[in-house]
């Protein structure tokens, strides 16, 4: 190191707050941390029925084949887009460990929205699997609701009897 290089670290050391500050003193309370995505509960409620309202207005497209009287066509059919908390996290910006921090304040509020908006997508995606408009093998997953069998084999008793000659 040159002593050019040497002053320029030396000064870059001088350029650190000096011991004892009380700097943080002056930070704004209002602004530490993250901003907030949501002003309020509403706001937040506002904007998930937003991204359920999207959803509803961007069916996926399915490209299906007709004919009639002979004549091949080739035609559109909207199928029903299931709402998602993953996509509505995406539409919202955040992630779902953000989302799922509501619950966990205390705020009793925004807790009640988080609710709301899970009943509306578990409601949403039963109804859709129940009207076969959604695939109900893959919604029942989803939601917990798959039947559960057990197959429990007490005794294994053999295929032939013990004297096979």
């Amino acid at each position: 190191m040159d002593k050019t290089q040497i002053n320029q670290t030396i000064n870059i050391f001088k350029l650190a707050a000096p011991k004892g500050n009380k700097f943080w003193q002056m930070a704004d309370p209002e602004k530490l941390g993250r901003p907030i995505k949501f002003e309020s509960p509403e706001d937040l409620w506002e904007k998930a029925c937003e991204y359920f309202e999207w959803c509803d207005n961007n069916p996926f497209k399915e490209e299906k084949i007709f004919q009639y009287q002979g004549i091949i066509t080739k035609g559109e059919i909207n199928k029903m887009r299931a709402y998602t908390l993953r996509e509505l996290c995406l539409f919202l910006g955040v992630n779902e460990t953000y989302f799922n921090q509501f619950n966990k304040d205390d705020n009793e509020e925004f807790s009640k929205i988080i609710t709301r908006i899970r009943d509306v997508i578990f409601t949403q995606k039963f109804t859709g699997a129940a009207a076969d408009l959604l695939n109900s093998n893959i919604i029942a997953r989803e939601l917990g609701l798959i039947d559960k069998s057990q197959v429990r084999v007490e005794k294994e008793q053999p295929l032939f009897g013990d004297d096979v000659e």
